[in-house]
């Protein structure tokens, strides 16, 4: 039975009242010295108790979507196959090298999510990343327009989308509903037809949140999200080569995952949307990066921007209350030079997929100045 969904949510409600009748039936039912009645009575407080957290704890993540299946609660995912060393990027091509613009494409099949939370026209296909040795499911859902033979010669724009930590790669479609959203404003022609991926992040079980970094003998995320998944959306759909068509958009975690990859890759990506992110890695505990002083220096956008030898052709809009992202935002409008630009957004609300969901068509419409419909 999946960890998401309707019938294993309905196994813990009604496991609620078994617990509490049972206890009830069997209270006064116990026998043997007086230790023994005090330990199985205390267990059944215990039952019940852990009934009820079980249930409320399967609502809270099928709201919201933190785990997208077993493996991913009990950290028993594998998904670094190997950790090799990531050959340079030296602009040859859309993935980063004119190597991988000369190898045999890796044809994907794809199939149904399979997640009643998820809409039946979003995709999945499990990839195996060739630089980075990381294996995981990508989900991609196509604009209405893709299907259209009017459109059947033409190459659409694309947006990665990057859950927070820990994260599941279904909880852009499935909790903030973005497909379910935008599908009608591209079908009236009110935003640009996107393409919209959503690769697995949570790539080291439920206690360490890689950064979207490569680090050296753990694991090449960096690499996965920034070459190995686009290769393949480039290899089997009509998606725009061109990185002035391409952008990165995240949550908490994803956030700032969205905003470092986007001012450390303007070869790959021409925008950044971060909601509730955050430029330190540090504020994240369980950051990879930030337990190594050096990598955690080196995975702030603000020190990426600060250093860069161009200012990076790169627009970014990023949304957070006081003390929860916006003063990251402003931190780095106050350095970016053109043609980087920022948009702090400043919002109200807690840290919660409730604040942000209403946000994506706003998003979108201003994502669509920045990458518009026709090319």
């Amino acid at each position: 039975m999946q960890l998401t969904g309707t019938p294993f949510l309905i196994v813990t409600i009604v496991l609620v009242p078994i617990s509490i009748a049972a206890a009830l039936l069997l209270w006064g039912r116990v026998r043997g010295p007086q230790p023994v009645q005090v330990l199985s009575r205390l267990g059944m407080l215990l039952l019940c108790q852990f009934t009820a957290v079980l249930m409320v704890f399967v609502m809270v993540n099928n709201a919201n979507l933190i785990y997208g299946n077993w493996d991913d609660l009990l950290g028993t995912g594998n998904h670094v196959r190997a950790v090799p060393q990531v050959p340079p990027a030296d602009g040859g091509g859309p993935a980063g090298t004119s190597n991988e613009n000369k190898r045999a494409k890796v044809v994907q099949s794809f199939r149904a999510v399979n997640d009643p939370k998820v809409p039946g026209d979003v995709q999945t296909t499990d990839l195996k990343g060739q630089l980075s040795g990381i294996d995981g499911e990508v989900l991609v859902w196509l604009p209405p327009q893709y299907n259209d033979p009017a459109y059947k010669d033409k190459t659409f724009p694309v947006v990665e989308l990057l859950p927070g930590w820990p994260g599941s790669s279904k909880t852009w479609y499935g909790t903030l509903k973005v497909s379910e959203q935008l599908k009608p404003l591209m079908a009236k022609g009110e935003i640009t037809p996107f393409i919209l991926i959503s690769p697995r992040t949570n790539l080291l079980g439920d206690t360490t949140d890689t950064g979207c970094a490569d680090v050296p003998g753990k694991v090449n995320a960096e690499t996965w999200l920034s070459r190995d998944v686009p290769q393949m959306v480039l290899d089997n759909f009509r998606a725009d080569a061109s990185p002035d068509r391409w952008a990165v958009a995240g949550y908490s975690a994803g956030g700032h995952c969205a905003t470092k990859l986007a001012v450390s890759h303007p070869e790959r990506y021409r925008a950044g949307v971060s909601l509730s992110g955050y430029n330190d890695p540090g504020q994240e505990p369980a950051s990879l990066t930030a337990k190594d002083a050096r990598l955690r220096d080196a995975a702030n956008p603000l020190n990426i921007l600060k250093g860069a030898a161009h200012p990076p052709k790169v627009a970014l809009y990023m949304s957070g209350n006081k003390g929860d992202g916006y003063e990251a935002a402003e931190a780095l409008r106050a350095v970016a030079k053109a043609p980087t630009t920022v948009v702090p957004v400043e919002t109200t609300g807690p840290h919660a997929s409730d604040v942000w969901k209403p946000m994506i068509p706003g998003i979108f419409t201003w994502l669509s100045g920045i990458i518009p419909a026709g090319h």
